[in-house]
């Protein structure tokens, strides 16, 4: 173990706990926006939009129909918005409400407040909205073509000169590649409930992963302070991103609509619109040449990312830097140009999704491995090992030196625990033995950056107090979307007062009690939020420690918090005892905490800095079985070894982890998102898009947390993320069905798309064949 790792001895920490509202969610009592109870006299909001038409000129709104539908209040318009009709997270470019024009298909036009939500709906499709239709970029190739302007500039990270290299090269090759982009498909949709308080006051309840940016765009929009709007949120029904950024414009309407009518306000999304208005994981094209040695270690890589954002910018500069900064994966590039271009559609704005771009810049590197062993018709795992980080091959493309590299320990170890080479050899004679089913094996690595790339969200606060009972109340800036973040950050305040976390009241994360929040996103939660917790438990409890020693006489190092008591000395009293004792003293039991990460930094006009506090690592090894002649495929086994360092509760992190495998696999086997030529989103429900369900989730499921004697970065009990991770573990199916193919015609690179689903596979397929 390395010296700079401490090893804690805990009681909370690390027990493998219940998620805080698992009981509530099993009797069905956990309670959700759409669950709340609706006070006398509110109303219901639903978005209008046109029927036809991804861009061009409204010529014709004509909203009298709707207005005189049956329970309608109020018809709502960008007119009706007394301040700024804007819902973006930053670059102001994305209405509330489109006014002159129509940038795709589904965008808000209206909105319809009436008595029911049935009612709002129905009056909503009564709107007769006419559009001069203009040439609608739809696909990446259509922007190409088009040359629309691209929503941001291009972006590079650039070391040597790969281009150079790869034309001297004997050996090289060139790709290019689609992957496809990704419904959240939360269970609850987008929700909000507004509540008009006095002197033009608004609280809103939605389901967000950012209250803060709901509380600044509800207050630009009504043209009030920030401290006039608060917003707060329970739990969501899930959100894996979509509700970092999205959430806002449906909090918008319902407190536009409670700011028009005096009453209160609910939004909630009907699933085909949700899936129609609102934006996916970013779907990209991959061009990429690489040149290598006849070993299969690269010595160049020169590859294009190019990016369909949508219709604005959103949080496309995040995601798509983040693509980027993960297109090395776990893989030393010796000369390499990543170029991003983020592309301007007619389609909805794509936004943040599980990984935040780091997903589809992993593609890229898994298929390069992947391509070069089989053009070299060498094993894909060793031509991946031989392209790891290590000694002297250290620096990443943007500059970063890797100085936590374990990924050679995890596979190593995943290698053996999975039996991979007597699997292969196995499934090597099961190929020559059959002609139409073909099993293909691969061992995928991950290294994933943990920290927000721009800079200032990485902080936190938290509040806590203590009452004379020694109940705790806990509050923090982190949202809860079943990830289980608030039972960890409560087993870390249960820690320091050393009771237990039934003793800790988890309370909803509000703009009221913690300002300034960042979003509970980029796999942070914990790792925040645990220590602006961690700290003002700490406040409370060297005050407590500093009122002992006066009143007893005794050293610090005689006062001990365990087990529910306080020792101190030869005596022994509950923390309420003492918490009592202190409040007659006149002591404060509340604080406030408050972290930032230190030792970040990152200058993005120079491509210099430390962007990333740490990286997390992981191993899955993936065997499947693919139909030649129908394209169809199964999931055989899955092996998964990933480092959570000292897991803060292993339940909750191996959760994570098969949750997080299986929606990846679904996003690269049968998520498939299609819009027709009009930019009109086709596959909006689950009649037609394909989430993975319980027979999808492999029979053979094996997933294990990996030895860690700790994080090396000095995390929240040297805990290692967990959020995003897992969900590229899921490359190793992909390389699987890739492997698969590519027995038809060995010495051949497939060219397979992503998803894989049966179509793209048979297509890859026939061009084996060929």
């Amino acid at each position: 173990m390395p010296a700079e790792v401490k090893r804690f001895t805990t009681e909370t920490v690390g027990l493998a706990l219940a998620h805080d509202s698992a009981a509530l969610h099993v009797q069905g009592r956990a309670i959700y926006i759409d669950d709340m109870r609706e006070p006398e006299g509110t109303l219901h909001v639903a978005p209008g939009y046109a029927s036809e038409g991804a861009k061009g000129r409204i010529t014709r709104c004509d909203l009298d129909a709707v207005r005189n539908s049956p329970g309608v209040v109020a018809v709502l318009t960008a007119a009706d918005i007394p301040g700024v009709n804007d819902c973006s997270p930053a670059m102001g470019d994305d209405p509330i409400f489109a006014e002159d024009e129509i940038l795709f298909h589904g965008q808000v036009v209206f909105a319809v407040v009436a008595g029911t939500h049935d009612q709002a709906r129905r009056a909503a499709r009564r709107a007769r909205i006419e559009i001069a239709k203009d040439p609608a970029a739809i696909t990446v190739e259509d922007a190409l073509e088009q040359g629309t302007p691209d929503v941001l500039p291009p972006y590079e990270f650039r070391r040597g000169e790969p281009e150079k290299r790869i034309a001297a090269a004997k050996m090289r090759l060139s790709d290019s590649f689609h992957v496809g982009g990704q419904e959240h498909f939360y269970l609850e949709g987008q929700v909000a409930f507004a509540m008009p308080e006095e002197a033009g006051g608004m609280t809103v309840y939605s389901s967000t992963q950012h209250p803060s940016e709901v509380q600044h765009c509800v207050a630009k929009m009504l043209g009030v302070a920030d401290a006039f709007v608060t917003c707060e949120c329970r739990r969501m029904g899930g959100g894996f991103g979509g509700k970092e950024s999205q959430a806002a414009q449906w909090a918008a309407l319902a407190a536009l609509g409670a700011h028009k009518t005096g009453r209160p306000v609910k939004c909630r999304l009907d699933r085909d619109d949700d899936m129609i208005m609102t934006g996916k994981r970013h779907d990209m094209r991959i061009d990429y040449d690489a040149a290598f040695d006849k070993t299969g270690r690269l010595t160049a890589v020169d590859a294009s990312l190019l990016s369909r954002c949508g219709y604005s910018a959103d949080l496309s500069l995040g995601v798509n830097d983040r693509a980027m900064f993960h297109s090395d994966n776990a893989y030393y590039y010796p000369a390499v140009s990543i170029e991003s271009r983020r592309l301007r559609t007619n389609t909805v704005s794509n936004t943040a999704f599980r990984g935040f771009g780091g997903p589809q810049g992993m593609m890229l590197a898994e298929r390069m491995m992947d391509a070069i062993a089989h053009r070299l018709a060498l094993d894909p795992l060793h031509v991946r090992k031989r392209n790891f980080y290590g000694p002297k091959r250290d620096r990443t493309p943007y500059g970063m030196k890797v100085t936590d590299n374990i990924i050679a320990e995890v596979v190593a170890e995943l290698e053996k625990t999975s039996d991979y080479y007597a699997r292969r050899e196995a499934i090597k004679d099961f190929n020559a033995k059959n002609r139409i089913l073909k099993k293909g094996l691969a061992l995928t690595p991950v290294k994933f950056g943990i920290s927000f790339t721009l800079i200032h969200l990485n902080q936190a606060g938290a509040l806590v107090h203590l009452y004379t009972d020694g109940s705790v109340h806990l509050n923090h800036g982190g949202t809860e979307m079943g990830q289980g973040l608030y039972i960890k950050v409560a087993q870390v305040v249960a820690e320091e007062f050393g009771i237990t976390p039934d003793r800790v009241k988890i309370t909803a994360t509000t703009t009221g009690k913690v300002p300034n929040t960042s979003p509970t996103a980029a796999s942070s939660g914990s790792d925040l939020n645990g220590m602006a917790a961690k700290e003002a438990a700490s406040q409370i409890k060297k005050r407590l420690i500093a009122f002992a020693e006066r009143e007893w006489q005794v050293a610090p190092d005689q006062i001990r918090f365990e087990k529910g008591r306080v020792i101190i000395a030869n005596q022994s009293m509950s923390l309420g005892e003492l918490a009592k004792r202190a409040h007659q003293a006149r002591i404060q039991l509340s604080a406030t905490g408050f972290y930032a990460t230190p030792n970040i930094t990152w200058n993005r006009d120079k491509v210099k800095g430390k962007p990333f506090f740490y990286f997390a690592y992981g191993a899955s090894c993936s065997e499947v079985t693919i139909d030649t002649l129908t394209g169809e495929m199964r999931v055989d086994r899955v092996d998964i070894l990933h480092d959570v360092g000292r897991s803060l509760n292993p339940a909750i992190d191996l959760g994570q982890i098969e949750g997080g495998f299986v929606q990846g696999m679904g996003w690269l086997t049968t998520e498939e998102l299609v819009f027709d030529k009009e930019g009109r989103l086709r596959t909006h429900a689950p009649s037609t898009y394909k989430i993975p369900c319980a027979s999808d989730v492999p029979a053979d499921f094996r997933v294990k947390l990996f030895a860690s004697p700790g994080n090396l970065a000095n995390t929240i009990y040297r805990s290692k993320a967990v959020g995003e991770p897992p969900l590229m573990l899921a490359l190793s199916v992909f390389s699987a069905i890739t492997d698969a193919i590519a027995a038809l015609k060995p010495g051949t690179a497939p060219p397979l798309e992503a998803p894989a689903t049966p179509e793209a596979i048979l297509k890859a397929v026939k061009a084996m064949s060929a």
